[in-house]
């Protein structure tokens, strides 16, 4: 039952950006699979796209980062197989989120330093200073109590 009220508070706050229903839901889902798949949270995945790519699927950065998660193609190289597109739905999800995870472990669990990281911009606090703001002011959830029987 949380899994449905957790989807459907997100896909409200998703609707200006996303407002076909069924991509938004699609996208939705996939973000928490992956971000479960990876040991996040889904909410923080989501504040990191907001920043990174604004929810465009095919958003290209002046470094050539691609996709939600803004993905650099080496990473492809470096850890996928030659085919992979960066524009794919939950090939993208699955990249970002494995990055920032690896990320998470290389830092020892400290998202500034990881979130640094991954934006190239280790050290500096403008980066996970926006993400932590996206995540808290517009993704956070605080799942609804269970009725008392």
């Amino acid at each position: 039952m949380e899994a449905v009220n957790w989807l459907e508070e997100m896909s409200g706050r998703l609707v200006k950006r996303i407002p076909n229903q069924e991509n938004r839901l699609e996208f939705l889902r996939a973000v928490h699979y992956e971000a479960k798949r990876a040991g996040l949270d889904p909410q923080l995945v989501l504040g990191l796209i907001q920043v990174e790519s604004g929810f465009k699927k095919y958003a290209v950065s002046s470094a050539g980062a691609r996709g939600y998660m803004q993905v650099m193609p080496f990473w492809v190289r470096l850890i996928g197989g030659r085919n992979d597109n960066l524009f794919h739905l939950r090939m993208n999800l699955r990249y970002g989120c494995t990055i920032l995870k690896h990320y998470l472990d290389i830092e020892k669990g400290d998202l500034f330093r990881a979130l640094g990281r991954y934006n190239g911009s280790l050290g500096r606090s403008e980066y996970p200073d926006a993400v932590r703001a996206a995540w808290e002011r517009h993704w956070h959830y605080t799942p609804k109590a269970a009725p008392k029987p």
